[in-house]
Order: structure tokens, then C-alpha cells, then sequence
């Protein structure tokens, strides 16, 4: 999904469709400044991170409305959001979303003004 379609989709839900933002970039980045409302389980490319966002996953009706991004680096060699992906998928969930940024999260997010809290 790309930036610009979520900033629109997050600025108009509301109730049980909004969409349950995960962030899987290192705790550094994130503290930095992330997407209002994600939630942090640390980076899905280590063990710990990965286990911190399927535990946090399992009681989550698996119809949930899933967006994952990171943002640490190009979207290319991004090395948590394909484990987060499979993790999510492979614990049955049927809308997860990945937010497509393709060269960090300050060009692709916060330069182009979409909204964010540190």
C-alpha cells in the first residue's frame, strides 16, 4: 500500500476497520517518530522481535485489519518486514498490509507531511 492511500485511509477510519498499525523498525527508529497508534515488537528479522509480535498477535480476531511497515532502510533490503509478513499470514490473519516505503520512513512519511508522534 503506498503512503500516500494510507495517510487517507487512517485520516477517514474509524471503529473496528481501523487499521492496526505495526511497526517492525528497531525500538531507536521508532522512538524517533512513528505512525500515530503503531505498536512496537522491535525488529521481526530477530528472534526476539518475532516472538514479541506473534505473542502480541494470538488473541487478535484473525480478520483484523493488519498494516506492517519498518522503514529503516530501502524497502528492498529490508530485512523485517518479510518475517513479519509470513508470521502474520502463517498465523492465519486474512488482511495483512504492507505499507510500501521504499526508502526510509522520514523521506517517505514525515518529509511528505503525513502524520506522526515520537
Amino acid at each position: 500500500m503506498a503512503p500516500s492511500e494510507f495517510a487517507t485511509e487512517l485520516a477517514s477510519a474509524s471503529g473496528t476497520d481501523r487499521p492496526v498499525v505495526v511497526c517492525t523498525a528497531p525500538p531507536f527508529l521508532y522512538r524517533i517518530g512513528h505512525i500515530p497508534g503503531a505498536v512496537l515488537h522491535g525488529p521481526a528479522s530477530s528472534l526476539e522481535g518475532l516472538n514479541s509480535l506473534t505473542a502480541w498477535a494470538q488473541p487478535l480476531p484473525r480478520s483484523s485489519n493488519i498494516v506492517i511497515y519498518c522503514g529503516c532502510c530501502p524497502l528492498a533490503h529490508c530485512p523485517n518486514l518479510s518475517p513479519a509478513y509470513r508470521a502474520l499470514k502463517g498465523l492465519g490473519f486474512t488482511r495483512v498490509r504492507v505499507l510500501l516505503i521504499q526508502d526510509n520512513f522520514k523521506t517517505d512519511w514525515v518529509d511528505r507531511g503525513y502524520p506522526y508522534e515520537r
